[in-house]
C-alpha cells in the first residue's frame, strides 16, 4: 500500500475525521471509498472494463476507441 500526504484545512480535517468515526472507518478507507464512488480506477480496471466492454459490443475495435474519444470530448466541453 502506498502512502500519500496532503494538506487539508482544519476544518476539512475534522470533518473527514469525524466522518470516518461515525462510519466506524480509518480516514484512508473513506478516501477509497470516495475516490471507488467518483470512479477514479487503476489503468488495470479501466482495461478490464474497457475489455469486457468490448467483448459485449458489436463495434469493430477502432469504431469502439471512435466512439470513446468522442464520447469523452464531449463529456469534457460540456463541463
Amino acid at each position: 500500500m502506498s502512502r500519500l500526504t496532503i494538506t487539508l484545512s482544519e476544518p476539512r480535517y475534522r470533518a473527514l475525521k469525524e466522518a470516518a468515526a461515525r462510519r466506524g472507518k480509518a480516514i484512508g478507507q473513506l478516501i477509497d471509498e470516495s475516490l471507488e464512488f467518483y470512479g477514479i480506477k487503476t489503468r488495470e480496471d479501466a482495461l478490464a472494463i474497457f475489455e469486457r466492454a468490448g467483448q459485449a459490443s458489436r463495434l469493430h475495435e477502432t469504431d469502439a476507441m471512435e466512439l470513446a474519444v468522442s464520447e469523452v470530448r464531449a463529456h469534457r466541453e460540456g463541463q
